[in-house]
């Protein structure tokens, strides 16, 4: 009976059936071989080295992190990193670089606050920052702090707020650099203290430093970790500092909002992102990885030598950081109408 009914069909629609079964099965094995390729993947992850790109020059406190976490990755994920260097445009370049690379868990982006600041400051972005990249970990914070000259006449902060008021005055402050997280702490501060600082942007930190320290400008607002040395070799005084907590180094001197000032806060992160897309269990190996990392006893007193307070922040967690201080910087940007472009 089976046969009559096969011999039924005519040879078009003979060939057709068989050929659309076919199809199917080519189809399914597909399906299974990219699945099976993809949880091959995920599984054997990592199996050659990571690349690790850093949005600014060699030396800087972004960069060092990087590498050393870079190396440290040989012993928690078996390949050590390949740190490259991609400055230019407040890190736009080396980020615009990675959000195009494969999604693939090689590529790896590793930022600071400024990533957050560069939409608030420029026109156009070549890259969206919330959508195009998956945060993997937030690596660590490190505030800023406010120095004046060792012989400054401003004894504490309370004093130079008060002496910053008057619509005219001589108080000024030097900060890295247009539309820094140092620049925006600064501006926060004139706005809870309703005070009249005018802002000098230096080409960098180290220039800041150089001239408070000789006295040209009677305030800087400074990464800790740059500052520390002077301010422990009595050539700068230490005021107050921007993180929501003292900071380990500097335990007697206050921060910002202890100082009447509730809710101020600029602590500036350092974190490792890849490229949108990322398979998440590949982030989350990643994430493992890196944090074990941070566990090692060598990168933990490396890191509190340096001043940074270590932070574990995982992707979801990460994502919320980030995409708050964007909006927040947005908001502060178009308040004190800040351009850099």
């Amino acid at each position: 009976m089976n046969t009559m009914r096969l011999g039924c069909l005519t040879p078009p629609r003979l060939t057709h059936t068989l050929a659309m079964a076919a199809l199917g099965l080519c189809l399914l094995g597909t399906s299974l071989s990219a699945s099976a390729q993809t949880t091959d993947t995920a599984e054997s992850f990592p199996n050659r080295a990571i690349n690790i790109t850093v949005t600014f020059p060699p030396g800087g406190g972004t960069d060092i992190l990087a590498r050393l976490i870079g190396n440290a990755l040989t012993e928690t994920m078996g390949h050590a990193a390949v740190v490259e260097n991609k400055p230019g445009a407040s890190g736009n370049v080396g980020s615009k670089y990675v959000a195009e690379r494969a999604p693939d868990g090689y590529s790896l982006l590793m930022v600071n606050s400024s990533f957050a600041i560069n939409p608030a400051v420029f026109s156009t972005m070549p890259f969206d920052p919330k959508k195009d990249f998956a945060p993997i970990i937030n690596v660590a914070f490190i505030p800023s702090v406010l120095v004046v000259p060792a012989n400054s006449p401003y004894k504490n902060l309370t004093e130079l707020l008060t002496a910053a008021k008057p619509a005219k005055n001589d108080v000024s402050y030097g900060s890295c650099g247009n539309g820094t997280p140092q620049h925006l702490a600064g501006e926060s501060l004139n706005i809870e203290a309703k005070t009249n600082i005018t802002h000098i942007p230096y080409g960098g930190c180290g220039p800041a430093l150089k001239d408070v320290v000789g006295g040209q400008i009677p305030l800087a607002i400074i990464t800790a970790s740059s500052a520390m040395s002077l301010i422990k070799g009595g050539k700068l005084r230490a005021l107050a500092v921007t993180s929501p907590q003292r900071f380990g180094q500097l335990p007697d001197v206050p921060t910002v909002a202890e100082l009447g000032y509730p809710g101020y806060e600029l602590n500036q992160w350092h974190g490792l992102l890849a490229p949108a897309n990322t398979p998440p269990e590949i982030q989350q190996k990643l994430y493992a990885g890196i944090n074990k990392a941070l566990q090692l006893p060598a990168i933990k007193d490396k890191l509190d030598s340096l001043g940074y307070t270590r932070a574990n922040d995982e992707p979801v967690a990460f994502k919320k950081i980030i995409d708050g201080d964007i909006d927040k910087f947005v908001k502060l940007a178009k308040e004190i109408k800040l351009k850099v472009d």
